[in-house]
C-alpha cells in the first residue's frame, strides 16, 4: 500500500482495503455457492477446549498468526471473518490500533488458549487483524487455561 505520510488517512485507507477484501471474499463464496460460512470467526466452546494441549512454558511466546483459528468470544465472531478482516463496526478501534502500531507503539500481547494444533483467541482480536493487515507473520501471546 502506498503511504501518504498522513497517519489518519493511511489508517482509513488500510481499513477500507481490508473491508473491501472481506466483501470481495464473501461475494466470491456466494458466486461459487460455497456452503461453508467463512464470514465470521469460529467460536470455540467447552467441547472444543477439552481437546486442548497446554503449550510448554509460561509467559509470553511468539505464535504464528495463521495458527489462530477462532475465538472464545461469541460477540467478536461477527466483527471479523475467518481471515480476521474487519467488519465496518470495528472501524474506529481498528484504525486507532493501526495508527498506534504505525507510530511504533508496542502492543500488549494477545491472550489465547491452545486448542489442538491451533489457538482460540480470548483477547486481542483487533490487534490480530491489524497485525495481519500490516503483513506480520507472528504475534506475542500469553496462554490462558481453559475454563
Amino acid at each position: 500500500m502506498f503511504m501518504t505520510g498522513s497517519g489518519p488517512l493511511d489508517a482509513e485507507r488500510a481499513f477500507t482495503r481490508q473491508l473491501r477484501a472481506r466483501r470481495r471474499a464473501a461475494l466470491t463464496r456466494w458466486l461459487r455457492r460455497d456452503p461453508a460460512p467463512q464470514d465470521r470467526l469460529r467460536v470455540y466452546d467447552e467441547r472444543d477446549l477439552r481437546a486442548r494441549i497446554t503449550p510448554p512454558g509460561c509467559g509470553i511466546r511468539e505464535i504464528p498468526l495463521d495458527a489462530i483459528g477462532g475465538t472464545l468470544e461469541p460477540s467478536r465472531a461477527t466483527l471479523f471473518d475467518c481471515c480476521f478482516r474487519p467488519h465496518a463496526g470495528a472501524r474506529a478501534r481498528w484504525q486507532r490500533l493501526w495508527l498506534a502500531e504505525h507510530r511504533g507503539a508496542v502492543m500488549p500481547p494477545i491472550s489465547v488458549v491452545a486448542v489442538g494444533d491451533s489457538y482460540a483467541i480470548h483477547d486481542g482480536h483487533h490487534r490480530v487483524s491489524v497485525a495481519k493487515a500490516r503483513g506480520a507473520l507472528t504475534i506475542d501471546a500469553t496462554f490462558e487455561m481453559a475454563a
